[in-house]
């Protein structure tokens, strides 16, 4: 039996809605403190649970603080950046030191963009100190999540990993709430695996925001520069 190879309106459509989707997916930098009901959390998981994963290992672990916990966890957090940023290092590199051309340049770009936002200019070190402090209070959402891995598997569950992140920021979208991916949470690895009790053995990959943006904020009205698909795509026949 041959696959039905036309498009009938019902598939555009949705193709239209999907597209929609990922092109207004964005990054959002403060939220509103309205709740989010339990079962659209779970909701949201339960979608994003059939992210891809090479030979369906899925490595992904999640744990997800709301209320009390929430609140304990990023006070402590914030407790322990004032007292030492410098001692806290991440789980695996996020970037080459040197960060090098091309990438720097849009590095660069993008963080010179965000301090206008904020209202926090590069050279303004306790400033930046203090704007780091909002990571670490998931940028008051109702919702924080924290996501780790069994650290023996190798980079390629990285790349499941990132499928399934986007999965949930996506299936987020979808319901009208918005998201962060917080590398940043690795640098308490300590703190939450003291926390939420997870062996020696797992790694924190990224913890991540999740609530109702509060758009009156400038740096969640951001327009991010894209690649235009020359400018990666080579197609080859």
């Amino acid at each position: 039996m041959h696959a039905n190879l036309t498009w009938d309106k019902s598939d555009i459509d949705r193709a239209t809605v999907v597209d929609e989707i990922m092109m207004e997916r964005r990054a959002k930098r403060g939220f509103l403190n309205t709740p989010i009901p339990t079962e659209t959390v779970n909701e949201i998981l339960n979608a994003a649970r059939f992210a891809p994963s090479s030979s369906n290992t899925q490595p992904w672990r999640c744990y997800v603080l709301t209320g009390g916990a929430r609140d304990r966890i990023t006070s402590k957090a914030v407790e322990i950046f004032r007292a030492g940023p410098e001692k806290l290092a991440p789980e695996y590199p996020f970037f080459p030191q040197p960060l090098h051309d091309p990438f720097i340049g849009r590095f660069n770009q993008f963080r010179g963009q965000l301090g206008d936002a904020v209202g926090v200019p590069r050279s303004d070190k306790y400033g930046r100190l203090k704007d780091v402090e909002r990571q670490f209070r998931f940028f008051e959402a109702p919702v924080g999540m924290i996501f780790t891995m069994d650290r023996k598997l190798e980079w390629a569950s990285f790349i499941c990993y990132g499928c399934f992140l986007q999965s949930l920021m996506l299936a987020a979208k979808a319901r009208g709430l918005d998201t962060c991916a917080q590398q940043i949470w690795s640098l308490q690895h300590q703190l939450l695996r003291e926390e939420l009790g997870f062996p020696d053995t797992d790694m924190v990959i990224a913890g991540m925001s999740l609530g109702w943006a509060d758009n009156a904020l400038a740096e969640n009205n951001m327009v991010n520069q894209k690649l235009a698909i020359e400018d990666f795509v080579e197609f080859v026949s």
